[in-house]
């Protein structure tokens, strides 16, 4: 499972740290320059490029709703 979200600012991507922790799966997070970082690393995290838009990957839909919706919060 894919989603692509937009992230401006450093709350948010505590945000996606802490939900990713919660999950049993791994949470993959994706730039536009071919970065990968795991998403509960939150050193992996800020060595991406959040100028554009990520892609957030899952292999557990449920999970992947919970990190996303981390963001709306």
């Amino acid at each position: 499972m894919v989603r692509q979200v937009k992230i401006s600012n450093f709350a948010e991507v505590q945000g996606i740290v802490s939900a990713a922790t919660k999950c049993r799966n791994e949470v993959g997070v994706h730039d536009t320059k071919g970065s990968v970082a795991d998403a509960k690393s939150i050193l992996g995290m800020m060595s991406l490029d959040f100028s554009q838009p990520v892609k957030i990957v899952c292999e557990d839909e449920a999970e992947l709703d919970q990190v996303v919706g981390a963001l709306q919060q």
